[in-house]
């Protein structure tokens, strides 16, 4: 590593294993209503820094500065990225359970030995601390450790799959597994369950082994135009392949998809593997005590929207009205490989080779994201180059220094490795009394609520001791925006107030 070109770079610095902390809750993003027309441009003077403003939990800290630079812009948070190629995320959040908390549901629980509770997770779900989790007293979890592409046909791996069944069992969590199919043959979902059965073999997996297919009314699904039949004998030679292979089948579908038969045939199903129903009451197990499907099942998925410390994001929730005193051991006495957790889990990086500079100075962390558990490892300064390997859509960049993956702000970063910081100083709008950073806002009159979550402050700053949190604006929430910076910033009108906030967490848009 050349010293002189990055500032204190710790390598030495574990990479932590937790997951950013940007909860979205099933709001759907980028709502608005229609802008008013705006009004003739006018230009204010006041104290601005365009930091980052991540909207959060009121229990997490506010993100680091990112940048010395004066051409700073909003930051990136960890955002999920779609992979057209994954089948379920395309039907991750089409329906919205009833927002539940782990701690709500022990007692109800702890009543009868016979229930256990637990989770699934994939990718979605991010890197989680699994000893939180087990401490949370979560029994099991169900592991996504595979899917099939929608076009392609190509299995693939759960990026997470690994490190979630190492580290529950690690922490006592017994595990079970499933599989995402878009299988359109019984050959292919002999092809899966053989897969999965090998992928898991070194795993100590406990639950059952579920088949999981969801989608197929698409039209852009592989299974569209397949008739009842053929799902079910695919999904049947599946189950008795996974039988075969020595673990405990279970078949995992919608409520509506199985009553009376009418996506499935269940009967022929149930007379020989385990049910897994999902079915969201519109208030939560234990308060609702029992799933409304009519037919016998042997786990409900009651939300999709638990609360679970150690997961960043939202997780699914289950009963199962069986346990399991003891752990089962892995088939294969070979042991598994030891993984790290995959801090691109929420992200999807285009693969690239090109050098880059800072275009002023820019933090180097060990994540994507700057969550609370994100490591600023060190710096990088303007004449100072890297090799860039990836970019994502969300506004990162993976950088490689000394065979270390570090990730920085794309924006900070340009391939242009001639581009000189513009010294800005005579820039700079002309001090007034009791400020000193100055910006312009252009006049406009228009109707705007929150993506999500966005803070309103007193000043258009977060390092500013005086740009105090005055409010909390949420999504559907209708304020007048009076005013945009070139530089980031919104100033707005709220309940008598002149406020501001990052404009990108903003929308007009109905």
């Amino acid at each position: 590593m050349n010293p002189t070109g990055y500032s204190k770079l710790l390598f030495a610095i574990p990479f932590t294993v937790l997951a950013a902390a940007l909860l979205f809750f099933g709001v759907k993003l980028f709502l608005g209503r229609d802008a008013e027309e705006k009004a003739p441009v006018s230009v204010e003077k006041v104290e601005a820094e365009p930091l980052e403003d991540i909207p959060r939990e009121s229990t997490k800290e506010e993100g680091q500065e990112e940048t010395a630079s004066k051409e700073q812009e909003d930051l990136p948070g960890e955002a999920d990225q779609t992979q057209a190629e994954d089948p379920q995320e395309q039907i991750v959040g089409e329906e919205e359970g009833a927002e539940a908390d782990m701690s709500e549901v022990q007692t109800g629980a702890g009543e009868n030995a016979n229930v256990t509770i637990g989770i699934d997770v994939a990718r979605y779900q991010g890197v989680i601390d699994w000893q939180q989790v087990a401490a949370s007293g979560v029994q099991f979890a169900m592991v996504r450790v595979g899917y099939r592409t929608q076009s392609g046909g190509e299995i693939c791996e759960d990026s997470t799959a690994k490190y979630n069944m190492q580290e529950a069992t690690k922490n006592g969590i017994k595990i079970g597994a499933y599989f995402f199919s878009t299988a359109v043959s019984e050959a292919e979902a002999k092809e899966e369950a053989d897969w999965t059965a090998d992928y898991i073999s070194q795993y100590q997996i406990t639950y059952p082994v579920a088949y999981n297919c969801e989608g197929y009314s698409s039209e852009g699904s592989r299974q569209f135009g397949l008739d009842r039949a053929a799902r079910s004998d695919a999904a049947l030679a599946f189950l008795d392949r996974i039988s075969e292979r020595g673990y405990t089948p279970m078949f995992y579908a919608a409520k509506n998809e199985m009553e009376g038969d009418r996506d499935w045939d269940v009967s022929a199903i149930s007379a020989k593997y385990k049910i897994w129903v999902s079915q969201y009451p519109q208030v939560p197990f234990p308060q609702t005590e029992k799933s409304s499907y009519s037919k016998s099942h042997a786990m409900w998925q009651y939300t999709n929207r638990g609360t679970i410390p150690g997961i960043p994001k939202n997780v699914d929730m289950n009963v199962a009205y069986f346990g399991y005193d003891e752990t089962a051991a892995a088939l294969n006495s070979e042991a598994p490989e030891e993984v790290a957790a995959n801090v691109e889990a929420l992200v999807n990086f285009t693969e690239v080779d090109e050098t880059v500079t800072a275009k002023d100075v820019v933090n180097l962390r060990d994540r994507p994201g700057q969550g609370a558990d994100s490591v600023v490892l060190g710096t990088l300064a303007n004449g100072t180059t890297a090799q860039r390997t990836g970019i994502s859509d969300s506004g990162w960049s993976r950088l490689l220094i000394d065979g270390q993956k570090v990730y920085a702000v794309s924006s900070f970063l340009t391939t242009d490795t001639s581009y000189v910081t513009p010294d800005q100083t005579a820039a700079q709008v002309p001090a007034v009394p009791d400020n000193g950073i100055k910006t312009q806002f252009a006049s406009v009159n228009e109707s705007v609520t929150a993506k999500i979550e966005v803070n309103l402050r007193t000043l258009p700053s977060v390092t500013n001791p005086d740009a105090a949190v005055s409010a909390t604006l949420k999504y559907g929430e209708w304020i007048t925006r009076t005013g945009i910076s070139d530089n980031g910033w919104s100033r707005v009108e709220y309940n008598g107030q002149t406020l501001y906030c990052i404009s990108s967490y903003l929308s007009t848009a109905p």
